[in-house]
């Protein structure tokens, strides 16, 4: 560039972000500063001089600032190459003063969108379109603009320019960004008003799912490995992830959590936010819960829960829906347990300690817990639940994508097929089993007395041999018991099984050719069954 042509930067952003101090510090390496509307009034109350957009262009904003950088120029000073004669000769022609900066980010589209209230025609307006003309102007002319249109990278920016000049390896990291940006806030344009015109299809319909998917995610962390040492792994969370769910915790001791640790906690803050605010704990080993109970107290929750399987809780994941106090975390301390991770929401003080100093584990162990303030108690039976959530799984050469079973339960619904009904208590704990039973690995069969688990008969590739594991899970502690099963019994073998143990009652949807043969068992062993026409099969 000719010594005698001003260093100039054009500045527009919605994000104003240490705006000021990055703007200061270009004016003092003898930048002058083209910039539009709000932002050039901005820079001028931080007692910045700034030049207008229309006096660099002769033109003025119109149509209340939607036309006011779609002028040629301003893209010729953004797209023109100084050492080409064409390009020289249009610039000297036309009066055009290149920018060596664009420092541009877009309307905020996604946090509008983001409001419970937010109306379309709100959603249009934050469409942005000279922002997106500019950043992707100065992307592909990086090699002489660069491109910044993040307040993370002024203080490199600043860095460099300070130094001399904006490097080739800095300008493709800003390009690469650049274009990233653009392109989540195209797929966010059509996301939104694609989720409009498909929220009244029924799931039959043919506009239900998108017909082409793009996933967005935000690495949070990369992982010392994935299930196993060979293998890499990364942590990605959701752009306005869920208050209650993972992406949206903070841990706050202990080792970096592993890929198992992840999956293991989502399970078990899955399984815990499905009572609510009663006092509820969780007790997950390899994706499964060996234990979970709700009490009148915390610690009454926890102690039954731990119960539920005390060899496999060894080494396992816990969650609890209560802020955790000093009477638990003494359980928790006792001698030969161990515990690789606690969700909570919040920790007393006396507990943290607790837990940070006594056991064996106490500096491994990881602790999570989510702002009270965050926190959002979600029974199953409350109407604000998400109307689709959706679930993603990879399979080789694709991805499968389903509603995630979430929908609320309905025990209204339920309907009792036996000649005995259930008695209240019995209810009681067929609704509990049965909120377990949905997030056990099929076949799933679920013991459960006094509302906590006592056995569990998870993976297996029959239901009766799940049967025959639940029972030898709960032993003794089978009799009185109620029993969920997430899929039909298809023969009576399951059934009789589980009454040879003492179970007094049993939910499963139904719908199996051989219902009546299972109802005729049920009979004959004086159990009660409920049907609840909803399958909960978790592969």
């Amino acid at each position: 560039m000719d010594q005698s042509t001003p260093r100039r930067a054009l500045v527009s952003v919605s994000d104003k972000s240490d705006l000021d101090t990055f703007a200061r510090g270009l004016a003092d390496l003898g930048f002058e500063i083209v910039s539009t509307g709000g932002t050039r009034r901005y820079l001028e109350e931080q007692g910045l001089p700034v030049i207008d957009i229309s006096t660099y262009t002769g033109f003025p904003e119109i149509m209340d600032g939607r036309v006011k950088t779609l002028h040629p120029k301003v893209h010729g000073a953004i797209l023109g190459r100084p050492d080409l004669a064409g390009d020289a000769a249009a610039i000297s022609e036309h009066g055009i003063i290149p920018f060596e900066l664009v420092v541009c980010n877009l309307y905020p589209f996604e946090e509008t969108v983001a409001r419970a209230d937010v109306t379309f025609a709100e959603a249009v307006e934050q469409i942005d379109i000279g922002g997106p003309s500019m950043v992707r102007s100065a992307a592909k002319n990086h090699a002489y603009v660069a491109i910044v249109s993040n307040p993370s990278q002024y203080e490199r920016v600043l860095a460099e320019l300070r130094a001399g000049k904006v490097s080739d390896e800095l300008r493709r990291e800003l390009m690469l960004a650049a274009f990233e940006m653009t392109a989540r806030n195209d797929r966010a344009i059509a996301e939104h008003f694609g989720s409009l015109a498909r929220s009244s299809a029924t799931p039959d319909a043919d506009d239900y799912f998108p017909d082409q998917l793009t996933l967005r995610f935000n690495r949070l962390s990369t992982l010392r490995y994935g299930e196993n040492p060979h293998q890499q792994a990364a942590f990605y969370a959701e752009s306005d992830p869920s208050p209650n769910s993972l992406a949206a915790d903070e841990q706050i001791h202990g080792k970096e959590l592993s890929y198992n640790n992840i999956l293991d906690l989502d399970s078990a803050i899955s399984l815990v936010n499905e009572f609510g605010s009663t006092p509820a704990a969780v007790v997950i080993k390899h994706n499964n819960p060996c234990g979970c109970a709700i009490g009148e107290t915390q610690v009454d929750a926890f102690e039954k829960a731990y119960a539920g399987d005390p060899v496999s809780a060894f080494g396992s994941i816990l969650a609890f829906n209560t802020p955790l106090d000093i009477a638990t975390a003494e359980q928790l301390c006792e001698p030969n347990r161990f515990i690789e991770a606690i969700f909570a929401p919040g920790y007393s003080k006396e507990a943290f300690e607790a837990l940070t100093t006594r056991p064996k584990w106490k500096n491994s162990v990881r602790l999570l817990q989510i702002s009270m303030d965050k926190l959002v108690h979600h029974c199953p039976s409350e109407d604000d639940r998400p109307a689709v959530v959706r679930d993603y799984r990879r399979v080789s050469g694709g991805m499968l994508v389903q509603d995630r079973d979430e929908q609320p339960e309905t025990p209204d619904d339920w309907k009792c097929v036996t000649e005995k009904q259930p008695s209240d208590a019995e209810r009681r704990d067929l609704d509990f089993a049965w909120r377990v039973c949905k997030h056990v690995k099929s076949n799933a069969i679920v013991l459960a007395k006094g509302r906590a688990i006592v056995g569990v008969g998870a993976g297996q590739m029959s239901r009766v041999d799940s049967s025959m594991v639940a029972v030898h899970k709960a032993g003794e502690r089978s009799g009185g018991a109620v029993v969920a099963s997430d899929a039909f019994f298809p023969f009576r073998d399951g059934v009789d099984q589980l009454a040879e143990s003492g179970v007094t009652a049993v939910i499963q949807p139904g719908g199996s050719r051989g219902d009546e043969e299972v109802i005729a068992a049920c009979n004959e062993h004086n159990l009660s069954m409920l049907f609840t026409g909803r399958r909960h099969f978790r592969h």
